[in-house]
């Protein structure tokens, strides 16, 4: 596997409405500790459709992985030009800065938003360009975005065999879990995290 399509959970189907929440360090180590082993096995690109929420922290892990592993490259695909334009500044800046450590960045309609067919669009490019998909999304949780490109995933495995990976809330909770016994006197609870 080369290409891996990296998405799940926006930040708020998560609760999260700000980059300091507990849990964004944890979902990102969850990333990280699943990509270590695609890379040692050949993983060339991590690429995310760049919404606020788990594509972004993904971006940071293979920036972060960048460390052990430089020849890894982080690819953002939009569905439409400037998604971040409604954002408020702080996510802007935020959104800014991460793009300029990317190898590549782009949209699949240079237009502003104008209706669903640009995911639809975007999904379907990425699906098309990628060896697989890493997914971060727990259907026991209740239904969120992540369940169409989920469901367009496994109808590409069962003709392709396009592997699927998913990331779940028990994964998570067992890395934040481990941390809390790491460290003396910090108690974080599910609620803390995630779900």
């Amino acid at each position: 596997m080369k290409n891996l399509l990296v998405t799940g959970y926006r930040a708020h189907e998560l609760g999260i409405y700000n980059s300091k929440h507990e849990g964004i360090p944890y979902i990102r180590q969850a990333i990280i500790s699943r990509l270590i082993p695609l890379l040692d096995e050949g993983l060339e690109w991590v690429i995310t459709p760049g919404q606020y929420g788990v594509d972004l922290w993904a971006c940071e892990a293979a920036i972060e992985l960048r460390r052990q592993y430089p020849e890894l490259k982080c690819a953002i695909i939009t569905a439409f030009s400037n998604p971040e334009q409604q954002w408020k500044e702080e996510k802007k800046a935020y959104y800014h800065e991460l793009i300029s450590k990317l190898d590549f960045c782009t949209s699949t309609s240079k237009e502003p938003y104008s209706g669903p067919w640009q995911f639809t669009a975007r999904d379907e490019l990425l699906l098309r360009k990628t060896d697989g998909i890493l997914l971060v999304y727990d259907e026991e949780m209740g239904e969120a975005s992540p369940k169409y490109i989920k469901q367009r995933a496994l109808k590409k495995q069962a003709v392709e065999n396009y592997p699927v990976i998913t990331i779940g809330a028990e994964e998570i909770q067992a890395i934040a879990d481990e941390d809390r016994q790491n460290m003396e006197g910090r108690s974080i609870s599910q609620d803390d995290i995630l779900w």
